[in-house]
């Protein structure tokens, strides 16, 4: 068993009010210069979108991430032979029209322009270039589904609902949105690691944080191909790769990463988690089915006397084991189960983990009870075969999950590589807390139905309350633990990858973050 700790992070998505908050603080303290306009570290799309840059999230035009081989995994777009390919020409790299070409307006025109008839106006002019343009998309293009059937439409994970699902989901009886943040994932099995033909991209031993070298990197940009989740960006200006880093200066210090510091919604949690690095090719390797329970059986208990014992002999501080026993993200991921990882088939065992929203309780669905209702709703019978139609009454708000205004199989094509079970067991744990929360303070449900709620979602009050206080009333220590920064040792693993050929970075041991490239 080889424990290491990784600093994780889950993000309640049914707390988001798509503020975009956390973007503008990560752009102000890190992207605002030259070369990096375009760049968003941290980004929050609209669900269904196509996201940032457009469509990120189909490999069959990116390559981005890893594929089974018969002896392991294989990256898909990069790697030794196809990196040697492509390296002078790449294919599957993002153009700047995937992103956006950055703009600002040219104000003086606002000031210094002579006396007319005409009100003067600011052009649009490219950041990059200096001339006038003109802008036909931005980083939040498709924001609350706007332009949807450009954008929410084309969403790659629609593939997985019928023709019919997909119609039924933009009926505006049933239309239904949510916002989704993105990070770096500081990936246990990070593809841009593996791609990198200059070694520049390393994983930090000391808390997994993955970053780029600016020394050593050559601008080969085979990081930008191999991330799946298209979180390296190319600095043009400089001509080096760069990416979030999770803002490291910040965690070293004792104090969350801006993006999670400023998050209005309270929606982000950070903290450490203890995993047995001897099971990420075995687990990278799994059959799609198998992908999300085999990555959270990497994550260790650690209260368990064999982990402690196994982290303290791989040089875990005290501090940081003291820091994954009261960390919110292992009782998120593994305690409570209720969130889970972002596209795990690309198989770089993310180490950002999302509660899926439930969705506000504002509607319950039911059957048409009548012809003539159906009739009415011919609209939504169309495209709803078994004539759901909306009860906006307060009687049998408590619906199945089965009626969710967001299709299970839509949720599981982002979070669970398809296993619709595993969003359902989550969706029924949160609807578990919302019902006994509601018996507790408002008392119109009662106390049987929630105690069977609970019942049916493994779930005791205890827990509930648990998951209700982390979720709702939480302070911010018990929202960030932070471990202690030992730089004592930090140093000491830099010179011990300094000494070996061919290290990869701190912590780890020759050519391994290489493997199956």
């Amino acid at each position: 068993m080889d424990v290491r700790s990784q600093v994780s992070m889950v993000f309640h998505l049914d707390k988001c009010i798509g503020c975009h908050t956390c973007s503008i603080a990560c752009k102000n303290i890190w992207t605002d210069r030259k070369g990096a306009e375009y760049m968003w570290w941290n980004n929050v799309e609209t669900k269904p979108g196509t996201g940032y840059p457009t469509k990120w999230e189909d490999q069959r035009i990116y390559k981005g991430g890893w594929e089974r081989t018969g002896d392991g995994v294989a990256l898909k777009g990069a790697g030794k032979r196809r990196g040697l390919t492509n390296i002078f020409h790449n294919p599957n790299l993002p153009v700047i029209d995937d992103y956006y070409e950055p703009f600002t307006y040219k104000y003086l025109d606002l000031i210094e322009s002579p006396a007319g008839d005409d009100q003067p106006t600011a052009r649009p002019i490219s950041m990059i270039t200096g001339e006038p343009m003109d802008i036909k998309m931005g980083p939040n293009w498709d924001d609350d589904l706007s332009g949807t059937p450009d954008y929410a439409r084309n969403d790659p994970n629609l593939e997985a609902l019928s023709p019919a699902e997909r119609e039924a989901m933009f009926q505006l009886e049933r239309m239904a949105f949510f916002y989704l943040p993105r990070i770096c994932n500081h990936c246990l099995n990070p593809a841009c690691v593996a791609s990198c033909p200059s070694g520049a991209i390393y994983k930090r031993g000391e808390d997994g944080i993955v970053l780029i070298n600016q020394e050593v990197c050559r601008g080969w940009r085979m990081c930008v191909t191999a991330c799946p989740y298209k979180k390296s960006y190319y600095n043009w200006a400089t001509g080096k790769s760069e990416k979030c880093i999770l803002c490291y200066p910040r965690l070293e210090a004792g104090y969350a990463p801006a993006c999670m510091h400023s998050c209005v919604g309270r929606i982000r949690y950070l903290g450490v988690m203890l995993y047995d690095a001897e099971r990420i090719e075995r687990v990278a390797s799994s059959p799609t089915e198998d992908l999300v329970e085999n990555q959270l059986g990497m994550i260790l208990d650690p209260f368990d006397p064999e982990v402690i014992l196994a982290a303290k002999a791989n040089g875990i501080a005290d501090s940081t084991i003291h820091a994954a026993q009261n960390s919110p993200t292992y009782k998120f991921v593994k305690k409570w189960k209720l969130a889970l990882p972002l596209h795990p088939e690309f198989r770089t065992l993310p180490m950002l983990f999302y509660v899926p929203p439930l969705l506000p309780v504002m509607a319950s669905v039911k059957p048409v009870d009548n012809e003539q209702q159906a009739e009415k709703m011919h609209e939504i019978a169309k495209y709803w075969p078994d004539n759901w139609l909306y009860d906006t009454s307060t009687k049998d708000l408590w619906g199945t999950l089965d009626q969710v205004r967001m299709p299970l199989k839509y949720m599981a094509s982002l979070f669970s590589a398809g296993d619709t079970e595993q969003v359902k067991d989550r969706l029924k744990k949160l609807m578990a807390v919302r019902v006994h929360r509601r018996h507790t303070t408002v008392g119109d449900i009662d106390a049987e139905q929630a105690q069977r709620a609970l019942f049916e979602a493994d779930l005791t009050a205890e827990l509930a309350d648990e998951i209700y206080y982390l979720t709702s009333l939480a302070k911010f220590n018990d929202r960030f633990v932070i471990p202690a920064a030992h730089r004592e040792q930090a140093i000491e693993m830099l010179e011990f990858a300094g000494d070996v050929k061919g290290s990869t970075g701190f912590g780890f041991k020759s050519g391994s973050a290489t493997r199956g490239s």
